[in-house]
């Protein structure tokens, strides 16, 4: 319920965001007409074409987008001739019967349609028609609802929640439209301009439409949105849903952070309860180092699933327990299997998963779950996440994000020996990472995950407005921590940020001992030097294991690369990268 309030809520927060503006004119279109038959209809509309776009887009892959770019100029073609009937009474009967008609077919009450325009069926088209072209901007809270679609598939919580952002942005709309209706019904009592005032929303109607066929909606407008109503947004996530103190687990992760696991002892299997069964795997879309797997390959074997992603810090600071338990208790029966389960766009691309298993020496089966079948199938969240399944096939534990390794290899313990197995190999695993895959130093951390993307972003704060998606130069001034700024020329996509031109950068107020920055190469594929600062010096001892003493690296692939390993005592720091060439491409920082 609480998701489902933020949702709202982040909705209702759109009113303020001036991507919101190029929709007004419809809705103040609609003053003075009853709000039962008019106003409502175009909300409702508006409300449910919205999240129905949304849920396309976010599950059903690019024919969605295309087919809903068909849409939206039909959309724009409707709402230009609304806004033609406005600007010019002359033609509006003629111009508007077929709307009309269509109107009052569509809602099978033709009787209320005796206003031009006016009818319940023609409000509710045209709100349809507004909500194909409605484009609030993406802060944390439609991203964390889109992400999640896309992670868990098509079903009623991922429609219900997108109904619920675009039922917050219709409850202030209303408030917009009642508060504009009184304003236009004093100004036509106090001074008899109501045709004036019938052409100036005309006007405004067809601005509108200008504005959002030229994409000024999702551009120019929501440069002030990124750096203002994100911070709010973020602050309702946090309220309700605060993060551990430290890294927070991958960021799709759509619900509430879990309990701490019981405790389990390797001679107590009562406290193992079942919690369902293995499901199927057939939804890899290919397998690693091995040939397919099946529930029935693995009855009478201990099996631990292991959801990861190549680029997310958490999981590959899970790695070497992972790869210690499989190559400590395989003789004993335990199976291991990774479903690689993508973040990022790049992460579904097959070479670079084989890529990451090899230089990862991963040796046990990794099942490619580009599509999220497995995913869903075990009802997942999380990266990384992991379950523990009986040789009967039973789910008998899980254990989400870092940490409480001890008490998951008791789980492996416990159930190798109810399957029979003996003189099992004594003590614990220790852990023998290094690199990105060392142990984090957790109670140094005070700065968070971070987007650089608009989707997600939160922290900006290059001096003037950011664009989204198109060249744009940026400068650095003062930050504080946790804020983050572009220097140089820039275009901001919604996964990733593009740099233009070579000598652009990236600086970065934070607190950790390590910082990682996932980076790709240019889309040609060339590679990106950079050289990276921390406090304006070359880092020396404090490099990272992606870069020299003098800061100095390469961008060759696609992956999440160490920058800042700290020696010295951890601090606030700024942190500054600058790239040689152009077309690197930037999409989060983790901290560790």
């Amino acid at each position: 319920m609480a998701l489902f309030l933020i949702a709202w809520l982040g909705g209702v927060l759109t009113i303020v965001s001036p991507c919101i503006l190029p929709v007004l004119p419809f809705v103040f279109a609609r003053t003075g007409k009853p709000f039962l038959q008019s106003g409502l209809p175009l909300l409702a509309g508006m409300a449910l074409s919205f999240s129905a776009v949304g849920a396309l887009a976010a599950v059903g892959g690019g024919w969605a987008v295309a087919a809903n770019q068909y849409a939206r100029f039909a959309a724009l073609a409707l709402l230009a001739l609304f806004g033609l009937t406005l600007l010019v009474p002359s033609l509006a009967e003629k111009l508007t019967r077929p709307l009309v008609a269509f109107g009052a077919r569509l809602s099978d009450s033709a009787g209320q349609a005796r206003e031009t325009g006016s009818g319940i069926g023609s409000s509710l088209l045209l709100g349809v028609a507004t909500g194909l072209l409605w484009a609030p901007c993406a802060g944390p809270i439609l991203g964390l609802i889109l992400t999640g679609a896309a992670l868990q598939g098509a079903s009623a919580r991922t429609s219900l929640l997108l109904f619920a952002y675009a039922a917050g942005a219709a409850t202030s709309l209303a408030l917009a439209l009642a508060v504009g209706g009184k304003v236009f019904a004093a100004m036509k009592r106090s001074l008899g301009v109501s045709e004036w005032v019938r052409r100036a929303l005309g006007i405004a109607v067809l601005a509108g439409v200008a504005a959002i066929a030229l994409r000024v909606d999702t551009g120019i407008l929501s440069r002030v949105s990124l750096a203002g109503t994100t911070q709010i947004e973020q602050g309702l996530l946090d309220r309700f849903h605060p993060a551990h103190a430290g890294p927070q687990e991958g960021a799709a992760a759509l619900a509430a952070r879990s309990a701490s696991p019981l405790a389990v002892k390797a001679s107590d299997n009562a406290a193992l309860p079942v919690e369902g069964t293995l499901p199927p795997l057939d939804g890899a879309v290919q397998w690693l180092n091995s040939p397919p797997l099946t529930s029935a390959d693995l009855r009478g074997k201990v099996v631990l699933v292991d959801f990861w992603t190549y680029s997310c810090i958490n999981c590959l600071r899970t790695l070497p327990y992972v790869k210690a338990w499989a190559d400590k208790y395989r003789a004993s029966g335990l199976v291991v299997i990774g479903v690689h389960a993508p973040e990022f766009a790049f992460e579904k691309d097959i070479g670079n998963v084989r890529r990451a298993v090899a230089d990862l020496k991963i040796d046990y089966p990794v099942a490619i779950d580009n599509n999220y079948a497995i995913w869903r199938a075990f009802n997942n969240d999380y990266w990384p996440a992991h379950y523990f399944i009986d040789a009967q096939g039973q789910i008998r534990h899980h254990h989400f994000g870092e940490g409480n390794y001890a008490e998951s290899e008791q789980v492996i313990r416990a159930l190798l020996t109810e399957a029979g197995a003996k003189n099992l190999p004594g003590g614990f695993v220790a852990n023998t990472g290094t690199g990105v895959e060392a142990p984090p130093a957790m109670s140094e951390i005070q700065s968070p995950e971070t987007y650089l993307g608009y989707e997600r972003a939160h922290g900006f704060a290059s001096p003037g407005d950011p664009v989204a998606d198109q060249p744009h130069r940026y400068a650095a001034g003062p930050l504080d921590l946790n804020q983050w700024a572009l220097v140089g020329t820039w275009t901001l996509g919604a996964e990733h940020t593009d740099l233009d031109r070579a000598g652009g950068g990236i600086v970065f107020r934070f607190r950790a001992r390590d910082l990682h920055l996932v980076l790709g190469p240019s889309a040609s594929g060339e590679p990106v030097r950079f050289r990276v600062s921390i406090d304006g010096a070359p880092p020396g001892a404090n490099h990272g294991t992606d870069v020299d003493a003098g800061g100095n690296g390469i961008v060759t692939e696609q992956r999440l690369y160490q920058l800042i390993r700290q020696r010295d005592a951890v601090v606030d720091r700024t942190f500054e990268i600058r790239f040689l060439d152009p077309g690197v491409r930037a999409y989060s920082f983790t901290f560790g």
